[in-house]
């Protein structure tokens, strides 16, 4: 177990922030994180699990406790002629999880590739890209209460899975911290090539093979995505709205390019990114605050930016998006402090 005081968080989020948290403990089994949360001091102060910190806004320094996992290990666990179990730690790199299982040409989670951060919170926040979400693989979520110490495997249904949502990030749920994933992984892999130009990049491949998979949409991720490590960003800051089909075709008809993707019956998804870009803010800098280039739905840290900046941005875009189009666009990060 390891435990530092006033320790810095720059290298544990990926907006590079600098700042401390006033207590870092991390532990390497459930046995440890048994006895931090049945510690007394632990449980009259605040507290925070977090994972690769890909997901997180920090406004202040935090005044508390931040809990991380060191818990690793991709395990099969049960073998069919048709599927694998893999257990994996929290603390895996889900990128690493996906090339893993690409290699044994286990299919289900090459269209999730390149996507920052670790397994646990990959599971909590339901990741999602081109058409493919880890709902779609999760088999079961092992945790620890942190009120009542016990252990509980949630199914899928118990997870309550929807769009970058789940039971884990509903407030109103005991606190879980989640210690293992398991993913059902096919042997028979169908593979999704439909959504975006993930189809027009696997257009002049020979052979599609859940390899060619990944490697387009690394390609297509590094393309329009910076990479945190050289310029400080949380991936997409907003999630998609979804909204009503009566409302989408009002805006069609002042808005004829407007792009959408079906979200269930009677609704219609659009991209965040398109509609911030509409609204003029693609490529342009707030002080040490960018929005991206080549994408408008990613803010990047210029170099020295603070996170209440970052956030006074953010603000901005939403009431740009919600005059000019009278949609609320909620933001995917998770704020701190």
């Amino acid at each position: 177990m390891r435990i530092e005081e006033n320790y810095s968080l720059e290298k544990h989020n990926t907006f590079h922030l600098p700042v401390k948290t006033r207590w870092f403990m991390e532990y390497a089994s459930e046995e440890e994180l048994g006895r931090i949360l049945r510690d007394e001091y632990f449980q009259e102060c605040l507290s925070l699990h977090i994972g690769g910190g890909s997901n997180l806004l920090f406004i202040n320094d935090f005044n508390g406790i931040i809990l991380h996992s060191q818990i690793k290990g991709i395990t099969v666990v049960e073998e069919t002629a048709d599927s694998v179990l893999l257990r994996v730690g929290a603390a895996e790199k889900w990128d690493d999880v996906v090339a893993y299982a690409v290699a044994q040409n286990w299919g289900g989670i090459e269209n999730l590739s390149l996507i920052p951060g670790e397994a646990g919170a990959a599971a909590v926040q339901n990741i999602g890209a081109y058409g493919a979400e880890i709902k779609d693989v999760i088999e079961t979520v092992e945790t620890y209460n942190q009120l009542s110490f016990e252990k509980r495997v949630f199914t899928k249904e118990e997870c309550q899975y929807g769009y970058r949502n789940s039971y884990f990030k509903n407030e109103h749920n005991d606190p879980h911290i989640v210690t293992y994933i398991t993913l059902r992984l096919s042997k028979h892999p169908q593979l999704s090539i439909q959504y975006g130009n993930l189809k027009e990049a696997l257009a002049s491949c020979s052979e599609l093979t859940l390899q060619a998979v990944r490697d387009a949409v690394i390609s297509i991720r590094r393309q329009k995505l910076p990479d945190p490590e050289e310029l400080g960003n949380a991936g997409s800051f907003f999630m998609n709205p979804v909204i009503p089909v009566a409302q989408f075709e009002q805006l069609k008809k002042q808005y004829p390019t407007i792009p959408s993707y079906p979200a269930g019956e009677g609704l219609i998804k659009v991209p965040a990114g398109w509609l911030i870009e509409q609204c003029g803010f693609k490529g342009k800098s707030h002080g040490q605050v960018g929005v991206y280039e080549k994408q408008a739905l990613v803010l990047v840290n210029l170099g020295d930016a603070r996170g209440h900046e970052i956030a006074l941005v953010a603000e901005s875009i939403r009431t740009a998006v919600k005059d000019t189009f009278g949609i609320e666009i909620i933001p995917e990060v998770k704020y701190v402090g």
